[in-house]
């Protein structure tokens, strides 16, 4: 995977951040640590990626402590050792990446929003240490009952609070905070500090004092004027709360820790253009083979090694634009082992002998869509593209191939996440799958093509193929997955870009022995509240699957619903 370069602070910004002339004085740092150094993953964190081996923290109030933050017990802390490494990312706040340049530890004051969004962020901060507001806990509290994910996610931050907090002393809790390793997190070496004063700084008049975001600004600004000598940084899913923070001179900054990708471009695409050179460069010492494909078909092995398979990842597509009239190579990489790969040529889709329920592919990358759909070997199928790729179509057109004419599979179960484009219609009457009707719009008109394949059968014929169809096919709820099993079952999940990884971790654990699962939706229209393009369940399943034998997936490019769906897509 490529990496972007890391930002370098800028001197306006290293002017604005430097800390004041009676600081403590810093340790030097060798010179590998001049330069900031990009992620090697290009999962963006709000913390840097080294742990620091401090055993105690910066107090979060004046109880034991002196005014610039140093603990005020006799016992002098010894400097912390130099960094290894620093790892910068683009999204940080200036003071942010100013404390991360000079090894400073930072506290990081916790939005409520953080908490109900990953309940296992107290722990993703590494050597930083967290402070939470009162009002924090009362938001929780508020927002605990009931059977939402939201709900589920406060009691679990409920219940890890109150193992941090069990069996401390109140002088422990109030001066010199909790380790956040105490419940096994290792990579947690910060500590956890609690508002211990009900004062807070006075807010401009126009901000209204009895809004919890209000109040827990007015909190970050004692904060920072109590401990002017560290960053102290505000980390928020509202975007509106952070401006509002950057407004008031306050450092703030998004939750990094949830995005696997820091840009949607450098996200897996499941396939790889050759060079025209490429048969020159792995044509040595290679070996070719004849087997038969799960079709019966008889397909070409070949067994190649060369500089491009390190870059190459198993059951990634490579494809070969032809030149002067040759025909195009297509292959699918079957195997990685040390310097060599062994590529094995496609099932053709685009040939009308070979379609599947009565659908061809129409461009390359519906043939690779294909060639996974089909194979029994391939548990977990995701799919991604813009609207009008064929996502949906293929998917169907797989699962009713393989339910009823290979009875591979007994039944195919469609799901998707029910959030509206526009108001909500309200409640909805009849049973489950009654009342999800009205979000499968897109299956009923892919089932509508598909039933309109089969132009030989007449009306009576489509007729009976359509009760059929409908017959195997389960429309089911999200709401009502967890503790299920499904064993034999072709689950096609919809518009997965709206989900979490948690949510997505749920129902791909739901799969029993003979299930295959396809994943599918459009990175670029997420609905959901705090889900960006980098952290969406969608792109966590693509990233997390890439390599494994038994996943595939393919970034549909090109649009085959209309020129004018096309058209519309380029220039609106």
């Amino acid at each position: 995977m490529p990496t972007k370069p890391a930002d370098m602070i800028t001197p306006k910004d290293a002017a604005a951040t430097r800390l004041p002339a009676n600081a403590a004085p810093r340790e030097k740092k060798g010179t590998a640590e001049k330069k900031l150094v990009a992620a090697a993953k290009p999962a963006a964190s709000a913390a840097p990626q080294t742990v620091s081996s401090r055993k105690t923290a910066a107090p979060a109030g004046k109880s034991g402590t002196a005014k610039n933050g140093a603990p005020s017990g006799k016992m002098k802390l010894p400097p912390r050792p130099p960094r290894k490494k620093l790892v910068e990312t683009t999204k940080q706040s200036p003071l942010s990446r100013a404390a991360s340049q000079s090894g400073e530890t930072k506290l990081f004051v916790l939005d409520t929003n953080v908490l109900m969004h990953d309940p296992t962020s107290l722990f993703r901060f590494e050597e930083h240490d967290i402070f939470l507001p009162m009002i924090t806990l009362e938001e929780l509290d508020n927002h605990k009952r009931g059977m939402s994910d939201v709900a589920r996610n406060v009691r679990q931050v409920t219940r890890t609070l109150d193992q941090l907090v069990a069996d401390v002393d109140e002088s422990i809790l109030l001066t010199r905070g909790i380790p956040l390793n105490k419940l096994g997190n290792k990579e947690a070496q910060g500590h956890l500090y609690f508002q211990t004063k009900m004062e807070a700084s006075p807010l401009p008049k126009n901000l209204a004092s009895d809004k919890a975001d209000n109040q827990i600004l007015g909190v970050m600004m004692t904060l920072v004027a109590e401990y002017p000598n560290r960053a102290v940084v505000m980390v928020s899913k509202d975007i509106n709360m952070r401006i509002k923070a950057r407004a008031l001179g306050l450092s703030s900054e998004d939750y990094f820790n949830d995005q696997v990708l820091e840009d949607s471009d450098l996200l897996y695409t499941g396939t790889l253009q050759l060079p025209s050179s490429f048969w020159e460069k792995h044509g040595k010492n290679i070996e070719t083979w004849q087997e038969n494909d799960h079709h019966g078909v008889s397909q070409s092995f070949y067994r190649i090694s060369g500089p491009m398979v390190p870059s190459m990842v198993v059951n990634q597509f490579v494809y070969l634009e032809p030149e002067a009239g040759e025909a195009p190579f297509q292959a699918q990489v079957r195997h990685i082992e040390g310097k060599t790969a062994v590529l094995q040529t496609l099932h053709d889709y685009t040939h009308g002998k070979n379609n599947v329920w009565g659908i061809t592919a129409r461009n390359r990358e519906q043939n690779f869509a294909f060639n996974i759909l089909m194979n029994p070997d391939i548990d977990i199928v995701t799919l991604v593209g813009q609207a009008g790729t064929g996502k949906t179509l293929l998917a169907l057109a797989a699962g009713l191939a393989q339910v009823l004419e290979m009875k591979r599979y007994n039944e195919v179960i469609v799901t998707r996440v029910t959030i509206p484009v526009g108001e909500d219609i309200g409640f909805l009457p009849g049973t489950e799958e009654e009342k999800m009707s009205p979000w499968m719009g897109a299956l009923d008109d892919n089932l509508e093509v598909l039933s309109k394949s089969d132009n030989d059968a007449g009306e009576w014929g489509r007729a009976t193929t359509q009760e059929l169809i409908r017959s195997r096919i389960s429309i089911k709820s999200l709401n009502f997955m967890r503790g299920r099993t499904f064993v034999d079952k072709f689950l096609i999940i919809d518009e997965a870009q709206n989900l979490t990884p948690k949510q997505m971790k749920t129902l791909i654990t739901r799969a029993g022995p003979g299930t295959k699962i396809v994943c599918l939706g459009n990175i670029a229209q997420i609905d959901t509240p705090y889900l960006t393009e980098g952290s969406s369940g969608l792109t966590y399943v693509v990233d997390r699957f890439r390599g494994w034998e038994h996943s595939g997936h393919v970034m549909l490019a090109r649009g085959e619903r209309s020129r004018l769906a096309d058209y519309a897509t380029e220039i609106l």
